[in-house]
């Protein structure tokens, strides 16, 4: 079968009306990613789109009724995860560190209760069917 799929363009992570100021806060200066023009036709609808380095996007959207993500969660990358977690600390962010699916890892919470993980390098990727 022929690949469909070619890859990942965006995550979009939920977020109450009002919330472009607290995004930009945390998405832009504290996680440093550079914010992106919406598209004409989206900018009524609220929210906030960031750029990651690899040319993929993080989307901040308005959602009615909000209620914070308890599990799901875009799982970011970071070169030096003691760094980032030196930068949590220095800025008062709360975080909660682990590697127990085999690669060390961080949780945080955005500004509205959305679990965020940032990993250090990258999940392994093994397909299924080689594990049978």
């Amino acid at each position: 079968m022929t690949t469909l799929i070619t890859g990942l363009d965006h995550v979009q992570v939920e977020a109450p009306a009002g919330c472009e100021a607290q995004a930009r806060a945390f998405f832009g200066t504290f996680l440093g990613l550079p914010e992106l023009r919406k598209p004409e036709a989206l900018r009524a609808r609220g929210g906030v789109w960031f750029g990651l380095p690899d040319g993929r996007q993080l989307h901040v959207g308005v959602t009615p009724d909000f209620v914070p993500r308890e599990k799901g969660h875009p799982a970011l990358r970071c070169a030096d995860l003691a760094a980032f977690g030196a930068h949590c600390e220095a800025q008062g962010v709360p975080y909660r560190a682990d590697a127990e699916a085999g690669v060390p890892r961080v949780f945080l919470r955005d500004p509205f209760g959305n679990r965020l993980e940032v990993v250090a390098g990258a999940h392994q990727s093994v397909p299924a069917a080689d594990l049978r």
